[in-house]
C-alpha cells in the first residue's frame, strides 16, 4: 500500500470517528497506529501470533505517544472474542480468522468480520484476488502448492461481502507500482548484501532463497491482485 493510498484510507475511516479499532493479524500495527493518531481518543487492539512484531509495535506506539491508547495481544484471531469494535482492520491476514485445520474460505472470513464489527462501523479488508484465472502451468510458476482455488475474482469477492451482510462502500486495488515497490523493497537490502558479500558462507543459501522469491513473483505478477475493501455492515 502506497503512502498516498494509506493516507486516503486513514482519512476515510477516521471520518467515521471510531471509538475502538480492532486489528486482526496486525503485525506491528502500522496502519492501526496511523488510524489512532488520526482519531484522538480512539483506542486500539492489535492481535497477532508473532511476538517480535508485537514488541516492535509497542515500541513504535510509545515513540508516537500512543502507548496509552493501544494494546497488543499475542494470540490467534480464530474464533476471537475480542470484538465487537467500531472499526475492524484485516490487511493481508484474513487466514488468521479461519480454522487452521480447515481449507481457507473467504466466506468464513467475511462472516467473522461481520460478527466483529459494531452496527454503523467499518471494516477494512485487504485481500488477494485473481485478475485473471491462471492455468495449471502458470500456477506451477507461483508459490508451492498454488491452486486456482486460492483466490477469487474481484467481483465474486465483493459478492461474498454482500452475502455476509455488508455494503461495499469503497472498492480499490493495488497498482502495479505498489506491487513492484513492495516486492523489490522486500528483497532490496538482501540483494545489496549479496552483491557486497558474494563469497560469504551464507551467500549461496541466501541467493537461492531470494531467487526463488523473485521467480514466484514473476509467476503471479500478471495474475494476483490485492483489493482494499471498505465495508459497512447492514443493520
Amino acid at each position: 500500500m502506497s503512502e498516498v493510498r494509506a493516507e486516503r484510507i486513514v482519512a476515510r475511516l477516521a471520518a467515521a470517528s471510531p471509538g475502538t479499532v480492532l486489528d486482526i493479524g496486525c503485525g506491528w500495527g502500522e496502519f492501526l497506529l496511523r488510524l489512532l493518531a488520526a482519531v484522538p481518543g480512539a483506542k486500539g487492539l492489535g492481535i497477532d501470533i508473532n511476538g517480535d512484531d508485537l514488541a516492535l509495535g509497542r515500541r513504535l506506539a510509545a515513540a508516537r505517544g500512543l502507548a496509552e491508547r493501544v494494546e497488543y495481544a499475542e494470540e490467534s484471531g480464530f474464533a476471537t472474542a475480542r470484538g465487537p469494535a467500531d472499526t475492524v482492520l484485516c490487511l493481508g491476514s484474513s487466514q488468521a480468522l479461519c480454522d487452521p485445520e480447515a481449507p481457507y474460505d473467504p466466506a468464513v472470513v467475511l462472516r467473522e468480520l461481520r460478527r466483529l464489527v459494531r452496527p454503523g462501523g467499518r471494516v477494512l479488508l485487504g485481500e488477494g484476488f485473481w485478475q485473471a484465472t491462471p492455468t495449471d502451468a502458470e500456477l506451477a510458476r507461483m508459490w508451492p502448492g498454488a491452486s486456482a482455488g486460492d483466490h477469487l475474482p474481484l467481483d465474486e469477492l465483493v459478492d461474498l461481502a454482500i452475502e455476509a451482510g455488508f455494503r461495499p462502500a469503497w472498492v480499490e486495488t493495488a497498482s502495479q507500482e505498489e506491487w513492484e515497490e513492495f516486492e523489490s523493497g522486500y528483497r532490496h537490502e538482501t540483494e545489496l548484501w549479496l552483491a557486497a558479500h558474494p563469497d560469504h558462507p551464507s551467500a549461496a543459501e541466501t541467493r537461492a532463497r531470494v531467487d526463488r522469491q523473485r521467480s514466484a513473483w514473476f509467476g503471479y505478477r500478471s495474475f494476483l491482485g490485492i483489493a482494499y475493501l471498505t465495508l459497512v455492515p447492514v443493520d
